[in-house]
Formats: structure tokens, C-alpha cells, sequence
């Protein structure tokens, strides 16, 4: 590892400090037009930069380098995940630093995204922080190409910043969705195709893109093996986070809808035979409209189930929905607390009951 042994020095001629170094044989000169001391230690820090971590081509844009970054992301994830990551940035990053050099980058800088991102577009704290870790994905990647060695560790969300409200099913709409099957299309009561998919989400607390990526194969007696999602584009994927891939034992009233399932879909791959989750989602708001029902979001029977469940240990409710840190695959998970499982989906199923049969 080579060591700068020398300074920058003053050029009245072009009104700079400059540096000239050299590496395996490689000579570079370095430059800053700060005035004064401050400006020599910048063209040193560049340097030093160059000689120890082999940072180089620290003039090339933020805009050039975030295309290299996206399409890394295409290569390595779904679409649903960058094409918000593009999206964010096309909305909140490029307009700020897109034209920038890599090398002028600050952390100011990022943190003036958040800031203008909360200021100016009002985004709820969610979405901030998706936008912070998009920021240090980027800037873990231009580290990786050696064109930087900032690292952004105080970025902060503005306490301001608005938690999205989330909804739940209420035990009035709740009792509805078990008791009606229907639905009303092109003005007529017909059966709603994926009623017990609806039901079976908010029994078990499963995403929807795992509702739609659950196979026949997947189910064995009681057990539910959670091994893929689908998303909205209906690529496969093994789930949110590491934690997606678990076993689920389904209480009774979860393992009754998968019966009445197997009835219509017994024959296919597919348990419930999705076509997309828009149409998924176009079929619960219609439901809901069709049966008075407050709306809600798909994703929003999780939140129900995870508010039924509350009054179970934390611990019980976090492995359920694939929440825990403490957990990896579904034959850990199996092996770990397979005496507590029945156990556990016999206390979820009283919980619903409890709510269904008091207000029937």
C-alpha cells in the first residue's frame, strides 16, 4: 500500500493547489481550487484516497454512475424492488445531485434529499426511509467501484416525517367476510372466486404475494411451507426478507378454508389460482363495496390478523407473519418449536372465534 510523501502545492498560474503522486508505476496529479489551507487538504485527501484505497475516477457524474447501479439491481433483484429504487431517484435524487461529480458529494448533500423529500413532496416516513437506504446502497456501490470512500452514517429522518396509518378490518366487516361468499359483477350476486383467499390471509397473517406464490405441494396436513412469494409482476421470489421463508401451522378455521379451496382448485398447482394481484386486488375492492364493507387494502387483513393476534407473546406473533430475527428457514423453525406449533394455532383460531361467534 503506497503513502503520499509529499504535499499539494500553490499554482498561481491556474490558481490551484495540486499534487502529483504515483502507484505501481501509475503517476496521478490531484487538484483543488479552494483557496488556502482548507483547499490543500482537499487535494491531499484526494490523493491519499488514490494511494491507499485506489479510489479513481472520483470526477465521473452521480447521473452515470446511478445508471451503473440500477441496472446492477436489475440483475440481482425483482422488478418490483427497482423500479422503486429508479423511481425515487428519478423524483428526489437526480433533480439535487444527479449532475454532480462523485467526488463533490457530501453528506449534506444526502441529507438535503431527505430533507427536500419531506419538505417539499411530504412523503411519510416509510418512504423516506426507503429513500435513506437507497442513498447508501448507491453509495456502498460507488465504494465497491472504488470512485468514493464516503460513507453516509448520520443521515436522519425529519421527526416531523408522517407514520402511514394503517387499518384493520373491524369485527363488524370481520364477521361480514365469514359469512358472505358473494360478490356483485356487471350488476348481478355472484360468488367471489377468491373468498377464501381473503379469508385465509387475515386467519394466518400471510402477505399477499405469498397468498399468490402458494403451491399445493406447500401444504402438508396442518403445515403450511412458505417458500415463495409472487409479486405484482408475477416474478417468484422467496419473500420479502429472510425471515419470509418459514412453516406456518394453520389453526382450525385456516386449514377449513383450505379445504373448501381444495375443492375448486384441488387439481391445479396454484392453491388459489391468482392470476395477478391486481386482479386480486380489484376483486377484494370490489367485494368490499359489494357487501358494505369499510374499505381497506389487501395488505391490511396482515395488519388485522397481527391485531387479533397481539395478545399472544410477541415472540409467537413474530414468527407467525416472518418477523423474527432469530428465526432462518421454515426447518429450523420446525425443529425449534414444533411442541409449541398446534399449540400455538389452536390460540389464534379461539381468538377469531371469539370475535366471529360474538357478534353472529
Amino acid at each position: 500500500m503506497e503513502k503520499r510523501t509529499n504535499t499539494a502545492v500553490w499554482s498561481d498560474k491556474y490558481q490551484r493547489w495540486q499534487i502529483n503522486v504515483q502507484r505501481d508505476g501509475r503517476r496521478r496529479s490531484f487538484y483543488s481550487s479552494t483557496p488556502g489551507r482548507k483547499g490543500q487538504r482537499e487535494a491531499n485527501a484526494k490523493a491519499d484516497a488514490w494511494l491507499v484505497d485506489g479510489v479513481d475516477n472520483t470526477q465521473t457524474r452521480v447521473s452515470s454512475l446511478y445508471a451503473d447501479f440500477l441496472r446492477s439491481l436489475q440483475e440481482s433483484t425483482g422488478r418490483s424492488h427497482w423500479r422503486s429504487v429508479e423511481s425515487r431517484y428519478k423524483n428526489h435524487i437526480e433533480p439535487i445531485i444527479g449532475h454532480k461529480r462523485i467526488d463533490r458529494i457530501t453528506e449534506n448533500d444526502l441529507q438535503s434529499i431527505i430533507n427536500k423529500a419531506y419538505s417539499q413532496h411530504n412523503l411519510a416516513q416509510k418512504t423516506l426511509c426507503s429513500l435513506r437506504a437507497d442513498l447508501s446502497a448507491f453509495l456502498k456501490y460507488c465504494r465497491r467501484a472504488k470512485v468514493t470512500t464516503l460513507v453516509p452514517e448520520g443521515l436522519t429522518i425529519p421527526a416531523g416525517a408522517k407514520r402511514p396509518e394503517k387499518r384493520i378490518i373491524q369485527p363488524h366487516d370481520l364477521i361480514k367476510l365469514f359469512n358472505c361468499d358473494t360478490t356483485i359483477y356487471r350488476g348481478q350476486r355472484v360468488p367471489e372466486p377468491y373468498i377464501h383467499a381473503f379469508r385465509f390471509e387475515v386467519l394466518t397473517g400471510f402477505r399477499p404475494g405469498e397468498i399468490n406464490g402458494l403451491e399445493w405441494d406447500d401444504i402438508v396436513g396442518t403445515d403450511v411451507h412458505l417458500k415463495r412469494a409472487k409479486n405484482v409482476h408475477g416474478e417468484i421470489t422467496q419473500g420479502k426478507n429472510q425471515n419470509a421463508v418459514r412453516r406456518h401451522t394453520m389453526s382450525p378455521l385456516a386449514a377449513a378454508e383450505i379445504e373448501a379451496q381444495r375443492q375448486l382448485t384441488g387439481d391445479r398447482t396454484s392453491v388459489f389460482d391468482i392470476s395477478c394481484l391486481h386482479t386480486y386486488y380489484n376483486h377484494w375492492t370490489r367485494y368490499l363495496a359489494a357487501n358494505g364493507m369499510e374499505h381497506t387494502a389487501p395488505y391490511e387483513l396482515r395488519h388485522t390478523f397481527v391485531s387479533i393476534a397481539k395478545q399472544l407473546p410477541e415472540g409467537l406473533v413474530k414468527s407467525l407473519v416472518g418477523h423474527s430475527q432469530s428465526m432462518d428457514t421454515f426447518g429450523v423453525y420446525g425443529h425449534e418449536i414444533d411442541g409449541e406449533a398446534n399449540d400455538t394455532a389452536q390460540r389464534v383460531n379461539d381468538l377469531f372465534t371469539g370475535i366471529l361467534q360474538s357478534k353472529t
